[in-house]
């Protein structure tokens, strides 16, 4: 499959996204009913650490109403409608895969979101945006699946204005990853290359960014994906109930592919935040 949207496919953590619409009627949500991005946090949020991410990226980028953002890898748009409900930003949020687009666009709307939040369908690195146009920029767990760093930051301080901040989480070589590691990556994680921490700085560097913080956040993200396959593996009797048995084998094996990688120790997460020079 060489067109990215269709290979990330692969990755199964994307599969049944209807699962969000179902665990919303199991809550009595009926389908045009109003949402609050609060109801939907449980299921929204893609990455590690839920809310309490987003948070950080408000605070340390100083988000506000004036802030423009762009939100890249937006998944189902929890990150981008959390940024706006919470900080009153305007945020621009882009997404790949056409059926998370579609899911996150119709949440905005039952959110009562769209005027803070547009969503665009289409690979960040070819899309038409401003150029200089975004205050910040912000990603989660996105950045992996794009194996040319040069190419991508290269692109995100073209969106930036000057002077403009980015707020990345994404996974780090924290050592020399074993042939069996890097066949999972890339064949669970949709990940066919990693930086360790002084390359990402360079790469950060060379394409014009300054100030760059590197934060390590293995230690959390280990704790935390081993507590999300414990908390799925004694949901699952509700969960196969719900969404049937096929959706729960497929989390579930990707659920314990990703705890193996962070406990081997050689797959290490990362925050990283800078200035556009």
């Amino acid at each position: 499959m060489s067109n990215p949207a269709d290979a990330i496919k692969t990755m199964k953590l994307y599969s049944d996204v209807e699962r969000v619409d179902r665990e919303l009627r199991a809550l009595g949500k009926t389908p045009h009913a109003p949402l609050t991005p609060e109801d939907l946090a449980a299921f929204d949020q893609l990455h590690y650490g839920g809310t309490g991410a987003v948070d950080e990226a408000i605070r340390r980028l100083g988000i506000d109403a004036s802030t423009r953002v762009i939100d890249v890898g937006a998944g189902l748009g929890g990150p981008a409608r959390h940024l706006a409900s919470n900080s009153g930003c305007r945020v621009t949020a882009i997404e790949l895969q056409r059926e998370l687009h579609t899911s996150a666009s119709r949440l905005t709307l039952r959110c009562g979101l769209e005027q803070r939040v547009e969503h665009l369908h289409g690979d960040f690195l070819q899309a038409l945006l401003p150029v200089a146009g975004f205050d910040a920029l912000v990603s989660w767990l996105t950045f992996l699946h794009i194996p040319n760093k040069a190419l991508l930051l290269e692109r995100c301080r073209s969106v930036l204005k000057a002077g403009g901040l980015i707020y990345i989480e994404d996974f780090f070589q924290r050592g020399p990853l074993t042939a069996p590691e890097r066949e999972s990556l890339e064949r669970d994680v949709y990940c066919t290359a990693l930086p360790t921490a002084d390359e990402y700085r360079r790469e950060m560097e060379n394409a014009g960014f300054t100030d760059v913080e590197l934060v390590d956040m293995s230690a959390d993200w280990t704790a935390f994906v081993a507590n999300r396959r414990r908390r799925f593996a004694a949901d699952r009797v509700r969960f196969v109930h719900l969404h049937g048995p096929a959706t729960f084998g497929k989390l579930d094996a990707f659920y314990q592919a990703i705890q193996a990688l962070f406990e081997g120790g050689n797959l290490g997460g990362i925050r990283i935040m800078a200035r556009a020079g």
